[in-house]
Protein backbone atom coordinates (compact mmCIF):
# COMPACT_ATOMS: atom_id res chain seq x y z
CA UNK A 1 0.00 0.00 0.00
CA UNK A 2 1.34 3.32 -1.00
CA UNK A 3 1.83 5.59 1.57
CA UNK A 4 1.92 9.38 1.92
CA UNK A 5 4.99 9.75 1.40
CA UNK A 6 6.10 6.78 -0.64
CA UNK A 7 6.29 3.11 -0.64
CA UNK A 8 4.82 1.84 2.55
CA UNK A 9 7.14 -1.39 2.56
CA UNK A 10 9.61 0.69 5.01
CA UNK A 11 7.24 3.32 6.36
CA UNK A 12 6.50 6.38 4.69
CA UNK A 13 9.22 8.60 3.48
CA UNK A 14 9.61 12.34 3.00
CA UNK A 15 10.72 13.38 -0.42
CA UNK A 16 14.51 14.30 -1.35
CA UNK A 17 13.70 18.11 -1.08
CA UNK A 18 12.33 17.76 2.16
CA UNK A 19 15.70 16.66 3.47
CA UNK A 20 17.71 18.40 1.26
CA UNK A 21 16.20 21.53 2.33
CA UNK A 22 16.44 20.03 6.51
CA UNK A 23 19.86 19.80 5.99
CA UNK A 24 20.33 23.43 4.51
CA UNK A 25 18.54 24.50 7.82
CA UNK A 26 20.40 22.94 10.04
CA UNK A 27 24.27 23.86 8.01
CA UNK A 28 22.85 27.54 8.23
CA UNK A 29 22.07 27.50 12.01
CA UNK A 30 25.29 26.12 12.76
CA UNK A 31 27.08 29.02 10.59
CA UNK A 32 24.95 31.51 12.05
CA UNK A 33 25.63 30.16 15.73
CA UNK A 34 29.18 30.26 14.63
CA UNK A 35 29.32 33.80 13.42
CA UNK A 36 27.50 35.44 16.56
CA UNK A 37 30.42 34.18 18.56
CA UNK A 38 33.47 34.65 16.56
CA UNK A 39 35.38 37.82 17.67
CA UNK A 40 37.87 39.54 15.51
CA UNK A 41 41.59 39.16 15.38
CA UNK A 42 42.94 42.10 17.21
CA UNK A 43 45.91 43.54 15.32
CA UNK A 44 48.71 44.76 17.68
CA UNK A 45 47.97 48.50 16.49
CA UNK A 46 48.09 50.52 19.45
CA UNK A 47 46.00 54.34 18.55
CA UNK A 48 48.71 57.13 17.55
CA UNK A 49 48.65 60.19 19.41
CA UNK A 50 47.63 62.78 17.95
CA UNK A 51 50.68 65.48 17.00
CA UNK A 52 50.08 67.55 14.56
CA UNK A 53 53.39 69.31 13.16
CA UNK A 54 53.97 70.42 9.79
CA UNK A 55 56.28 68.69 8.20
CA UNK A 56 57.17 71.21 4.77
CA UNK A 57 58.52 70.00 1.57
CA UNK A 58 59.85 66.48 3.48
CA UNK A 59 59.04 63.02 2.60
CA UNK A 60 57.14 61.42 4.74
CA UNK A 61 57.41 57.43 5.38
CA UNK A 62 56.08 54.60 4.59
CA UNK A 63 54.02 54.89 8.02
CA UNK A 64 51.25 53.68 9.60
CA UNK A 65 49.04 55.49 11.54
CA UNK A 66 45.67 53.68 13.67
CA UNK A 67 42.90 56.17 14.54
CA UNK A 68 39.68 55.60 16.15
CA UNK A 69 36.73 56.25 14.38
CA UNK A 70 34.03 54.66 16.18
CA UNK A 71 32.45 57.71 16.81
CA UNK A 72 29.07 57.26 14.90
CA UNK A 73 28.34 61.09 14.67
CA UNK A 74 32.08 62.40 14.35
CA UNK A 75 34.66 62.45 11.44
CA UNK A 76 38.37 61.58 12.64
CA UNK A 77 39.77 63.56 10.42
CA UNK A 78 44.09 63.83 8.99
CA UNK A 79 46.26 65.92 7.27
CA UNK A 80 49.15 64.86 5.56
CA UNK A 81 50.98 67.96 5.85
CA UNK A 82 50.82 67.64 9.58
CA UNK A 83 51.22 64.27 9.51
CA UNK A 84 48.47 63.29 12.17
CA UNK A 85 45.10 63.31 13.17
CA UNK A 86 43.86 66.83 13.61
CA UNK A 87 40.96 68.75 15.30
CA UNK A 88 41.23 72.09 13.37
CA UNK A 89 42.84 73.74 9.95
CA UNK A 90 42.95 71.88 6.68
CA UNK A 91 42.27 68.14 6.18
CA UNK A 92 43.00 65.74 3.70
CA UNK A 93 40.86 62.02 4.73
CA UNK A 94 38.48 61.56 7.12
CA UNK A 95 37.18 58.29 8.67
CA UNK A 96 33.76 57.44 10.36
CA UNK A 97 33.31 53.82 10.52
CA UNK A 98 33.58 52.60 7.30
CA UNK A 99 32.93 55.66 5.55
CA UNK A 100 35.96 57.48 4.33
CA UNK A 101 35.81 60.97 2.75
CA UNK A 102 37.89 63.51 1.59
CA UNK A 103 38.62 67.04 2.19
CA UNK A 104 37.60 70.25 -0.01
CA UNK A 105 39.44 70.35 -3.92
CA UNK A 106 41.32 66.79 -2.32
CA UNK A 107 41.17 63.90 -5.25
CA UNK A 108 41.84 60.35 -5.05
CA UNK A 109 42.35 57.61 -7.28
CA UNK A 110 41.70 54.03 -6.60
CA UNK A 111 45.40 52.51 -8.35
CA UNK A 112 44.16 48.82 -7.09
CA UNK A 113 45.23 45.62 -5.01
CA UNK A 114 48.85 46.14 -5.77
CA UNK A 115 51.55 46.14 -3.06
CA UNK A 116 52.21 49.20 -1.69
CA UNK A 117 55.64 49.33 -2.44
CA UNK A 118 55.34 49.13 -5.85
CA UNK A 119 54.00 52.29 -6.00
CA UNK A 120 56.86 54.72 -6.60
CA UNK A 121 55.28 57.21 -8.04
CA UNK A 122 51.61 58.27 -8.53
CA UNK A 123 50.28 59.07 -11.61
CA UNK A 124 49.31 62.85 -12.94
CA UNK A 125 45.83 62.57 -13.57
CA UNK A 126 42.98 60.24 -13.04
CA UNK A 127 41.97 61.50 -9.47
CA UNK A 128 38.32 62.29 -8.57
CA UNK A 129 37.21 65.31 -7.20
CA UNK A 130 33.88 65.52 -5.14
CA UNK A 131 31.64 67.73 -3.46
CA UNK A 132 32.63 68.54 0.27
CA UNK A 133 29.97 66.52 2.59
CA UNK A 134 31.10 65.95 6.15
CA UNK A 135 27.58 64.81 6.74
CA UNK A 136 27.43 62.31 4.22
CA UNK A 137 26.99 58.94 4.95
CA UNK A 138 28.49 57.40 1.82
CA UNK A 139 32.43 57.27 1.04
CA UNK A 140 34.16 58.81 -1.27
CA UNK A 141 33.82 57.37 -4.61
CA UNK A 142 37.18 56.70 -5.69
CA UNK A 143 37.24 54.19 -2.25
CA UNK A 144 33.82 53.20 -2.48
CA UNK A 145 33.36 49.60 -0.14
CA UNK A 146 36.95 49.25 0.19
CA UNK A 147 36.39 46.37 2.17
CA UNK A 148 34.28 42.88 2.16
CA UNK A 149 32.39 41.76 4.46
CA UNK A 150 32.06 37.82 5.83
CA UNK A 151 28.33 37.44 6.35
CA UNK A 152 28.49 35.11 8.40
CA UNK A 153 31.22 36.17 11.18
CA UNK A 154 30.15 39.63 10.38
CA UNK A 155 33.92 40.39 10.34
CA UNK A 156 35.29 42.98 7.89
CA UNK A 157 38.46 42.84 5.87
CA UNK A 158 40.38 44.91 3.82
CA UNK A 159 40.47 44.30 0.16
CA UNK A 160 43.98 46.22 0.21
CA UNK A 161 43.67 48.26 -2.43
CA UNK A 162 45.75 51.21 -2.47
CA UNK A 163 44.79 54.94 -3.56
CA UNK A 164 46.56 57.66 -4.37
CA UNK A 165 45.98 61.13 -3.19
CA UNK A 166 45.97 64.90 -3.98
CA UNK A 167 45.77 67.48 -2.01
CA UNK A 168 44.48 70.31 -2.39
CA UNK A 169 47.49 72.10 -2.35
CA UNK A 170 49.09 69.75 -4.91
CA UNK A 171 50.96 67.67 -2.73
CA UNK A 172 50.45 63.95 -3.21
CA UNK A 173 50.27 60.65 -0.73
CA UNK A 174 49.22 56.86 -1.25
CA UNK A 175 47.53 55.19 1.44
CA UNK A 176 46.14 51.85 1.91
CA UNK A 177 43.82 50.30 4.64
CA UNK A 178 45.04 47.59 6.74
CA UNK A 179 42.74 46.87 9.36
CA UNK A 180 39.74 47.77 11.23
CA UNK A 181 40.67 46.19 14.36
CA UNK A 182 42.50 47.24 17.50
CA UNK A 183 42.31 45.95 21.00
CA UNK A 184 42.24 49.47 22.36
CA UNK A 185 39.10 50.04 20.71
CA UNK A 186 37.30 47.22 19.33
CA UNK A 187 35.88 47.75 15.53
CA UNK A 188 35.78 51.25 14.09
CA UNK A 189 39.74 51.24 14.79
CA UNK A 190 41.35 52.16 11.02
CA UNK A 191 44.98 51.59 10.46
CA UNK A 192 46.45 52.73 7.19
CA UNK A 193 49.65 52.39 6.04
CA UNK A 194 50.76 55.69 4.01
CA UNK A 195 53.70 57.91 2.36
CA UNK A 196 53.82 61.31 2.00
CA UNK A 197 55.58 63.50 -0.27
CA UNK A 198 55.58 67.07 0.31
CA UNK A 199 58.12 69.07 -1.82
CA UNK A 200 54.74 68.68 -4.49
CA UNK A 201 56.65 65.56 -6.95
CA UNK A 202 54.44 62.67 -7.27
CA UNK A 203 57.95 60.86 -6.62
CA UNK A 204 57.21 58.93 -3.16
CA UNK A 205 60.74 57.30 -3.13
CA UNK A 206 62.67 59.96 -2.17
CA UNK A 207 65.72 59.49 0.61
CA UNK A 208 64.77 62.84 2.53
CA UNK A 209 62.61 61.41 5.08
CA UNK A 210 61.05 62.60 8.80
CA UNK A 211 59.63 60.73 11.38
CA UNK A 212 56.23 59.81 11.40
CA UNK A 213 54.01 59.73 14.25
CA UNK A 214 53.67 56.01 14.23
CA UNK A 215 57.62 55.51 13.31
CA UNK A 216 58.64 54.81 9.14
Amino acid sequence: MRGTWGVGRGGPRPPVLVVVLGVAFVLLMGALLIGSIAEPEFPPYPPTPPAPVAVGDSLVGPALYTLDASTPTTWCRFDFSRNSVVDSGEWDIAFRRTHVLAGPEVGIVDLGAVPFDSVAALPESGYVVTPHSAAADTSHPAIGKWYDYNYLSHLLRTKGHVYGVRTSDGRYAKLQILSYYCAAVGTACVTFRYAYQGDGSRNLTASRKVPSAAGS
